[in-house]
């Protein structure tokens, strides 16, 4: 529990940037003993050559993502449909727990529901044929074993279903015309593909940087001797972190003592001295990355603070830096500036190690 506080006080503070890489730094509260050169495992995550095949899955899937629905009332359901259903399941005459809903959508030949047996018709296909409004039931058997309710397999039930409507999803077929309209960089299929590439090719490039960025966070907190704390940081974290968690608890509609007790299986004092240990420790962090900056001249120019901040604006679904300053605050905005081209200068400093058996473990 305590890690994982760190780890989301230290994820907080960087905005997913954090990463951490000889020399000796010092001040009133934190010694680095080393940030050049930090040995860190080798990246597990690898870089390697998009295929023709992940492309296309990539655009399938965005592409049904634009799928217009359109309701059908002059046939009968049939795969590849998204039908509406009222259902409720008996077994031996009786409704069963779990076996009935109202209004629940349900796309026929997904496999989401019972699927055939030797002797019975799956859920989906006994509504194939029917026609929006009609009543009728099937009956299935549950497959055995049927892990989600043990109790219920190989039964036999029966379900009284209404259709109550009947969809189609229409996917846009891949043409220039589409691609001029839905995408800011391409024009044209051809051009349309080499993005989708580039994207997937980033996207593995960003896991393999996550993961060392990852690797030696971890290496420099280990060369941090602490000698204090900065009050005024530490009590910021610690109402950042409560603040996190007390939204959590809302969001399941408790307070926050009884989520904590009910989901993390800790008291609330105990959630406490756990949050003050990791504002402490990510306090102590932000020492060491100011000491680094200074002595390695990374502070952001105004230039580059505002290209870094229009950038951290866009992502949040901003154009405006004021708004965006105004909405999380300045001194924080430029506080993770600084960490994230402070955690750039040690990634690109490491030193990856392979693994062996014995090292690794």
């Amino acid at each position: 529990m305590k890690n994982r506080l760190v780890c989301i006080a230290l994820a907080a503070a960087v905005a997913g940037t954090l990463a951490g890489c000889s020399g000796e730094l010092s001040n009133e509260y934190v010694t680095v003993t080393q940030y050049k050169g930090l040995e860190v495992p080798q990246a597990t995550a690898t870089v390697e050559e998009v295929t023709d095949e992940q492309v296309d899955q990539m655009i399938e899937g965005t592409l049904s993502t634009y799928a217009e629905r359109k309701e059908v009332t002059d046939r009968a359901a049939q795969e590849g449909d998204i039908v509406n259903i009222d259902y409720t399941g008996y077994l031996d005459g009786e409704a069963f727990d779990g076996g009935s809903a109202e209004g629940a959508d349900l796309e026929l030949g997904s496999g989401s529901f019972i699927g055939a047996t030797d002797d019975y018709a799956g859920f989906e296909e006994q509504i194939e044929g029917h026609n929006p409004g009609e009543e009728f039931d099937i009956q299935v058997q549950f497959p055995d074993p049927y892990t989600r309710n043990p109790d219920m397999s190989g039964a036999v039930a029966d379900f009284h279903i209404v259709l109550n409507s009947i969809t189609e999803e229409n996917i846009p077929e891949l043409t220039d015309e589409w691609v001029k309209e839905n995408s800011e960089e391409s024009e044209t299929v051809d051009e349309y593909r080499e993005e989708i590439r580039s994207a997937l090719e980033e996207e593995q490039q960003e896991n393999v940087d996550s993961e060392l960025a990852s690797s030696v966070q971890s290496a420099l907190l280990e060369k941090i001797e602490i000698k204090g704390y900065p009050e005024d940081e530490v009590n910021e974290q610690v109402a950042q972190l409560t603040d996190t968690y007390s939204q959590m608890a809302e969001m399941y509609g408790m307070e926050l003592g009884e989520f904590l007790e009910a989901y993390m299986q800790i008291t609330e004092e105990e959630f406490n001295e756990q949050v003050k240990e990791a504002a402490q420790t990510t306090a102590a962090f932000d020492e060491a990355v100011k000491l680094i900056a200074d002595k390695q001249h990374l502070e952001p120019s105004d230039e580059e603070y505002e290209e870094k901040a229009l950038e951290y604006a866009q992502a949040a679904g901003l154009d405006d830096v004021d708004a965006y300053e105004e909405q999380v605050g300045e001194d924080l905005l430029r506080k993770v500036i600084l960490r994230e081209a402070v955690m750039d200068y040690l990634v690109d400093e490491c030193i990856q190690v392979e693994q062996t058996d014995s090292s690794a473990e």
